[in-house]
């Protein structure tokens, strides 16, 4: 029986010895990510805060006095630190396919949405304005429906429902890198990631 697992061992070490190939996804690095912390009280309706989603009530004649709030922070799991956090903003129009509402929560664990709130990946792109440039963390940012109109140049009067107003953020980190874009391995509200790429509030009727 040791002879045989003596030359088992041996077998397997000309093996992987033998490995010449060297996979790109071999050559990660540790980065930070954005946290957001929702403040669900500022919400028009009920919201939670796994979501990263609040609401604005077309429905209330003084919708446009309706409040959002979020604090941004970041994490870098003692690996990594950030410099700074550049914040974008933009409307946009509401998808052609949108999350219910009443935000529908996964089972088991009833803590995450079933789905993301926001399209995804969550990238910048020309129609992202950049809003802010934070260097000192925590931040809180709190708006009105109105603020965030003229923020974003659109007139209350033309929006729908389910259009919304979003947050997205780079990440410039202490060692030099530009975190750029967040896929749905990094921020999915509906698997719960570590980081938190967006945020944002969206136009309901009820």
């Amino acid at each position: 029986m040791k002879k045989y697992i003596l030359v088992v061992s041996f077998a397997l070490l000309g093996i992987w010895s033998c490995k010449k190939v060297h996979y790109e996804w071999q050559n990660y690095t540790y980065t930070a990510v954005p946290i957001v912390n929702l403040d669900t009280t500022k919400t028009a309706l009920p919201t939670r805060q796994t979501a990263k989603v609040a609401f604005f009530n077309l429905k209330d004649p003084a919708v446009a006095n309706q409040q959002f709030s979020f604090t941004l922070n970041w994490e870098g799991f003692g690996l990594s630190s950030v410099k700074s956090i550049e914040v974008y903003t933009s409307f946009n129009k509401a998808e052609s396919s949108v999350p219910a509402y009443p935000i529908v929560i996964s089972y088991p664990g009833n803590l995450y949405p079933n789905i993301a709130q926001f399209p995804l990946p969550s990238l910048v792109g020309t129609s992202d304005n950049l809003f802010d440039t934070v260097t000192s963390f925590p931040k809180t940012y709190t708006f009105t429906a109105a603020q965030l109109a003229a923020i974003t140049g659109v007139s209350l009067s033309t929006v729908t429902t389910n259009d919304y107003f979003i947050f997205k953020f780079i990440l410039n980190l202490t060692d030099g890198r530009r975190i750029v874009s967040y896929f749905n391995n990094v921020c999915d509200e509906a698997r719960g990631e570590p980081g938190d790429c967006r945020v944002g509030v969206r136009f309901k009727n009820q």
